[in-house]
């Protein structure tokens, strides 16, 4: 009889046989360096002219013709000025600048302004359908005068009687068109008028350099007006 322990213990060859060490996974460490991608700060690389064209100009079309660019002149510094003559109407301020020009002064250096500018409107009538129709009537007849002129010259015969016809029928069709625009009013502006800008007060101008000049001539002027010699 044997017991359990008195059984011989086999091994096999692979209980013996050495294991292998299983690799363990590769991990990139965590202070590995790391590439950067360039941001808007990075300087750009000028773009290259044309050829042909140097720096700073416009480089040319298609065609082979460079388009032109409107030169700025610089500002000029203001040249100040002084008044040498205030006057109520233009027509003294027009002829005090003419008397300046009469005595060899240098009227490119002088100016006109009109100051406290209203806008007038004056009246030059009453205003009905046949003064409107008589009013359109003479637009018309100029109108067609010169469509006659035009027709006459290529006309071999009879061109007064082309001139005739087309002036009437200008005339009538004017006179339509004058009645008519002023019924369409209905009323509401019954008379003729004509709107100019008047300033109140006009000043002659002129150099600092040469106002004193100016304001001896214009004395002069007035002594004249005056009668005084």
């Amino acid at each position: 009889m044997t017991t359990p322990s008195d059984k011989p213990i086999t091994t096999s060859a692979t209980d013996n046989a050495p294991t292998a060490p299983i690799p363990s996974p590769r991990v990139a460490p965590d202070a590995a360096p790391t590439e950067t991608i360039p941001t808007d700060s990075a300087p750009t690389a000028p773009i290259p002219a044309a050829p042909g064209s140097a720096a700073g100009q416009i480089p040319p079309g298609p065609g082979g013709a460079v388009p032109s660019v409107p030169a700025q002149a610089p500002a000029g510094p203001s040249v100040p000025t002084e008044v040498v003559g205030t006057y109520p109407d233009y027509a003294m301020a027009q002829q005090a600048v003419d008397h300046l020009s009469d005595n060899k002064f240098p009227v490119e250096r002088t100016a006109i302004i009109g100051t406290d500018l209203r806008l007038v409107e004056n009246v030059l009538g009453r205003l009905t359908t046949a003064r409107a129709a008589i009013a359109g009537a003479a637009s018309g007849a100029w109108f067609g005068l010169f469509i006659g002129l035009l027709f006459g010259l290529f006309s071999d015969s009879g061109w007064f009687g082309v001139i005739l016809v087309c002036l009437l029928i200008g005339a009538a069709w004017g006179a339509i068109f004058g009645a008519i625009a002023h019924a369409a009013t209905g009323g509401r502006r019954d008379f003729a008028s004509r709107s100019s800008l008047v300033a109140g007060q006009y000043a002659v101008t002129s150099d600092s350099e040469v106002a004193d000049q100016a304001r001896q001539l214009l004395i002069q002027l007035n002594w004249r007006a005056s009668g005084a010699q």
